[in-house]
């Protein structure tokens, strides 16, 4: 059997958010944790599906569940669930660029679509992330490797309210720190160099920042987030959030 991931405790959490319950219509999973558990071993490993151990039951199978799910947004709820209270004293938020692997790139029409762009390193998809104060992720957002961060930090932000916005020079904009004070916060973002004004930051709040970037480093051990393969936005961003939930059950 190949090294599982989720301890019991873990598991007990989690089963509940499965389809496939004794309570849901059509057929009773028996299998769901070793289901999970493959995808776990695909994003960690960054192996082709097709190298599933049997261990794991045919990989065929596993890999068309994993798609289904996907349509069916099965993955997001889950993270969504297990993220329902965070602690949002802070909110850190940071973009992070993967590489999209030639497996994954799929078609050029579609690529812009499918949250795949051109940047200095070639094609690659950004992921754009807000954690709470305790460091544990509480919005996931993709976009083509070249956009900018600041462009989708409304996204992250949209519905919370938190006592402080942390983030780095990339996001210093006065339309986004309109966005943050409007909701009550106060930003704490360094100034670029070329900002004519004077502002003030609070450079001891400013040190929880290094929260979204470890949980960047959480999870890019997973070799399948830290570059992409997935051709379809949708699956990759259904990764993310199965390694995020993982990330709530630590």
């Amino acid at each position: 059997m190949a090294r599982l991931l989720l301890r019991d405790d873990q598991w007990r959490r989690i089963e509940p958010l499965l389809h496939g319950k004794a309570s849901d219509r059509g057929v009773t999973a028996k299998d769901n944790r070793l289901f999970v558990e493959a995808i776990l071993w695909i994003a960690r490993t960054g192996a082709p599906w097709r190298d599933l151990p049997d261990a794991f039951g045919r990989w065929h199978t596993a890999y068309m569940r994993y798609n289904r799910w996907c349509k069916k947004g099965v993955w997001q709820q889950i993270f969504d669930t297990l993220a329902d209270d965070p602690d949002l004293e802070q909110l850190m938020i940071d973009g992070s660029i993967v590489r999209v692997h030639q497996p994954g790139s799929g078609k050029k029409t579609a690529q812009n679509t499918e949250a795949m762009g051109k940047s200095r390193g070639g094609l690659s998809t950004k992921i754009h992330a807000a954690v709470d104060a305790l460091g544990n992720p509480v919005r996931l957002v993709l976009t083509p490797g070249q956009a900018s961060e600041y462009g989708a930090a409304p996204a992250l932000l949209d519905g919370f309210s938190p006592q402080a916005v942390l983030g780095d020079k990339g996001y210093d904009s006065t339309a986004l720190r309109d966005i943050i004070q409007a909701v009550g916060a106060e930003p704490v973002i360094p100034p670029k160099k070329n900002r004519l004004a004077h502002i003030e930051v609070d450079w001891h709040c400013y040190k929880d920042r290094n929260l979204v970037e470890r949980f960047f480093q959480k999870i890019k051990q997973f070799r399948r987030l830290s570059t992409r393969y997935e051709r379809l936005a949708r699956n990759y961003q259904s990764l993310l959030c199965l390694v995020s939930a993982v990330i709530w059950l630590a």
